[in-house]
């Protein structure tokens, strides 16, 4: 099949993110193949940051209306940062991109799959160094330019035992000195932004830093380069190692540092991986 072209006219109705000077001439080219949902759903069970509010659905109208016909509504309320989500760059940098301000270019991309599970399952504070990404290019070659790097640690098995995925179901500030989940290396997001420009990032845990970091180091070095974070991915365990294609179109969420997220990975052929 030949390779689709998605206006980004089309694109902007399902979520995306660009200035409205931009929507009038970019266009977007990515493959045909099977399509994987990489974003956990949003329900009352869904996992945020301990001093994050809930996903709460408010039931507004399910049923036959006084005219005969079916009506159903809600009204939602969410963090940000709760469930499958963005972080923009402002997030952890001042002045840098804010939601609606990453260009859509960062949400369409090649993947690249780094698999640190063995790694993770034995030490919940593991940390994804330089010696994890220069072992996965020994196998697969040089991470490409303008790739999304996409980190599996496994945890999203875990979803939705908050103790088993974030290391507490305690809610509140002091529930953030326990948690205790794998990440990025700073030495690691150095790298990235100064040997391997980036697209974007994306972790199947709940922060791109791993649990117990108190200076989000890594969220700093990324966001200062623009480098937009997707966190709580799910199924990273269905894309190869390389060959993928994913679009990741989060909430246009005017001067925010992030919302929630619909990600997808698109297979390539069987043949190919």
């Amino acid at each position: 099949m030949r390779p689709l072209l998605v206006s980004v006219v089309l694109l902007l109705v399902a979520g995306g993110c660009a200035a409205p000077q931009e929507a009038a001439s970019a266009r977007v080219a990515f493959p045909a193949g099977e399509l994987v949902d990489l974003s956990h759903p949003f329900d009352e069970r869904t996992i945020a940051w301990p001093t994050a509010e809930a996903f709460r659905l408010e039931r507004v109208a399910d049923g036959l209306t006084d005219a005969g016909y079916f009506y159903a509504a809600n009204n939602l309320s969410t963090a940000e940062h709760g469930g499958t989500h963005l972080d923009a760059p402002v997030h952890f940098a001042a002045g840098a991109q804010t939601t609606d301000e990453i260009p859509l270019e960062r949400f369409f991309g090649r993947a690249v799959v780094v698999d640190v599970t063995d790694r993770a399952e034995a030490e919940a504070d593991y940390q994804i160094g330089v010696d994890d990404l220069l072992g996965w290019e020994r196998e697969h070659g040089r991470i490409p330019t303008d790739a999304i790097l996409l980190l599996r640690t496994g945890f999203s098995r875990r979803w939705p035992d908050a103790v088993r995925y974030l290391g507490t179901a305690e809610r509140g500030a002091e529930a953030v000195a326990r948690l205790r989940f794998p990440g990025l290396h700073p030495d690691a997001a150095r790298w990235l932004v100064d040997e391997r420009p980036l697209r974007a990032i994306g972790i199947d845990t709940a922060s791109i830093d791993y649990g117990q970091s108190t200076g989000f180091e890594t969220h700093r070095l990324l966001f200062e380069r623009n480098i937009p974070a997707f966190e709580n991915l799910t199924n990273l365990d269905r894309l190869p190692a390389k060959g993928a294609f994913v679009v990741a179109l989060p909430m246009k969420i005017a001067g925010g540092s992030g919302g929630p997220l619909r990600a997808v990975g698109i297979l390539p052929p069987a043949g190919s991986r």
